[in-house]
């Protein structure tokens, strides 16, 4: 999860932004990259996550791929704009998502932005991600239909399953994390995704 450095509440002339504007935003600017997600039509200013971050992001999504996508499961993307309401827009763009195969092919949006809703969604925290600010999202994806939120702790080694029904489960690093209802028989050992 990219930390929101800041939160933009930009509503140019009068309104708030839609998934067409966030589409034509720019990614550089003279700072730096950046990432821009949209919460109800406002800005959300992130800046790219460090090299801890990215690696445990890619370990996920090379097991997904793996375990879930080559097994004919379904399809595993990162960080790719998800839409998960409109009028108000909110589109965010998971670290990491599954969609499994009942749900292919996707829905695009005209900015090219995912309209089908991931079975799962993994975010992993950034050091100034706030616990408030974890439960909003997580709250967001359910709320929109996500299955299954998992966030990856990199400091405590942890990572929270989410559903919809289920209170919050907390899975530390000698642990393997279930997903049978996504990807039947998934064996991913949170000792291979936090490295040492």
């Amino acid at each position: 999860m990219a930390s929101p450095s800041a939160l933009l509440a930009v509503e140019p002339h009068g309104r708030l932004l839609t998934a067409a504007d966030l589409a034509v935003m720019p990614t550089h600017l003279p700072s730096g990259d950046v990432d821009f997600e949209l919460d109800k039509g406002r800005l959300i200013l992130t800046v790219p996550p460090g090299q801890l971050h990215g690696r445990i992001q890619s370990r996920f999504a090379k097991a997904l791929g793996i375990q879930g996508e080559d097994a004919g499961h379904g399809v595993v993307l990162t960080e790719t704009g998800v839409v998960l309401s409109r009028n108000p827009d909110t589109v965010v763009a998971p670290d990491v998502a599954f969609i499994a195969t009942v749900r292919l092919p996707v829905r695009e949006s005209p900015e090219g932005y995912l309209e089908t809703i991931p079975d799962l969604a993994i975010e992993v925290r950034s050091r100034n991600d706030t616990n408030s600010e974890v439960r909003e999202k997580v709250a967001v994806y359910l709320v929109a239909g996500v299955r299954v939120v998992w966030i990856a702790d990199p400091v405590t080694k942890t990572v929270v399953v989410h559903g919809p029904s289920s209170h919050p489960c907390v899975y530390n690093e000698s642990d393997t994390l279930p997903l049978d209802e996504i990807i039947p028989g998934l064996q991913l050992k949170l000792a291979d995704i936090f490295p040492i």
